[in-house]
């Protein structure tokens, strides 16, 4: 019964930005991200047959309990008035209209008050029995990734064709670390396009040697501190200059894994929840071929 977790925003995003915006509908505006995500979705159920889908979605992009505790989490998408940076003007139109269409298909769409996508696919991923495949194109959500309990991440970095299926020896192969301890060595590492600088002046490498000897950032604190030599003084150095930010990266990487997520049915849909409203859309967006592609792997 495999579970298939979308991070839809990351799959839009892809879509908007590999698609041609000359997919137009019938008023010449674009839908290029709808049919995208469609047919890269189509693509991937027709592949991995999940028995179980769902729609992840951003209850709140900049969570107030990260901004709380890291004021400049995710601001580098912040403007210089204090505004968060807008959607492309011709995606912003086409999301409600990609929801309306999944919504009327019966494909649940779960997000949450002040948790972002990553939360409510974390939670999933821990609550629900696998397999699990998680759909990305974000690398933070390698954290999840457990051989134990199936999860696995379905990478989206170099496209529908060549993805990655990510499992804990992948990320070993990647990255020279234990493949669960990815988590820890994002924390120190940094991840600049969410505005998290990781430890000063520990990059890749100096990550990785860490990664290496320690499991959790509370085992590398309490190294530093009493001078342990499996932690290389230069590393020490800098993690106790930096002590601050270590004591928080936990919390600011670490996906939350208790989201109050609603009870929806998670089986995929035999049949349309609203065909009529499907076709609707369909005929006015012209988006004949995609819509049909994706009941098609729905086996409708």
């Amino acid at each position: 019964m495999t579970l298939m977790l979308l991070d839809s925003a990351s799959l839009w995003y892809r879509a908007y930005y590999g698609m041609p915006d000359t997919l137009v509908n019938n008023q010449g505006e674009p839908v290029h991200a709808i049919r995208g995500f469609l047919d890269m979705s189509a693509r991937l159920i027709t592949q991995y047959k999940p028995n179980r889908l769902v729609a992840c979605l951003d209850g709140d992009w900049r969570p107030s309990w990260r901004v709380d505790l890291f004021p400049e989490y995710k601001a580098n998408r912040i403007d210089d008035e204090g505004l968060e940076e807008e959607e492309p003007e011709t995606l912003t139109p086409q999301i409600p209209i990609l929801l309306d269409l999944l919504e009327a298909m019966g494909i649940p769409l779960v997000g949450a008050d002040d948790y972002e996508a990553d939360d409510v696919i974390a939670t999933y991923s821990v609550a629900e029995p696998g397999p699990t495949l998680i759909v990305t194109g974000d690398r933070d959500l390698f954290q999840l990734v457990d051989d134990k309990r199936k999860v696995k991440v379905v990478y989206l970095a170099r496209g529908i064709s060549n993805h990655d299926l990510v499992d804990i020896k992948w990320i070993a192969d990647k990255y020279q670390i234990p493949g669960d301890r990815y988590a820890l060595f994002a924390m120190i590492r940094g991840d600049a396009s969410d505005g998290l600088p990781g430890i000063k002046g520990i990059g890749e490498k100096g990550a990785a040697v860490i990664a290496n000897v320690f499991k959790s950032m509370d085992d590398v604190i309490k190294a530093a501190h009493n001078q342990d030599e499996k932690l290389p003084a230069p590393l020490r150095k800098k993690l106790l200059a930096d002590s601050h930010y270590a004591s928080i990266a936990q919390t600011l990487v670490h996906c939350a894994l208790d989201v109050p997520i609603p009870q929806v049915e998670l089986s995929v849909p035999k049949r349309a929840l609203d065909l009529d409203r499907i076709y609707q859309l369909k005929e006015e967006h012209n988006l004949g071929a995609s819509v049909d592609r994706f009941i098609s792997a729905l086996g409708w």
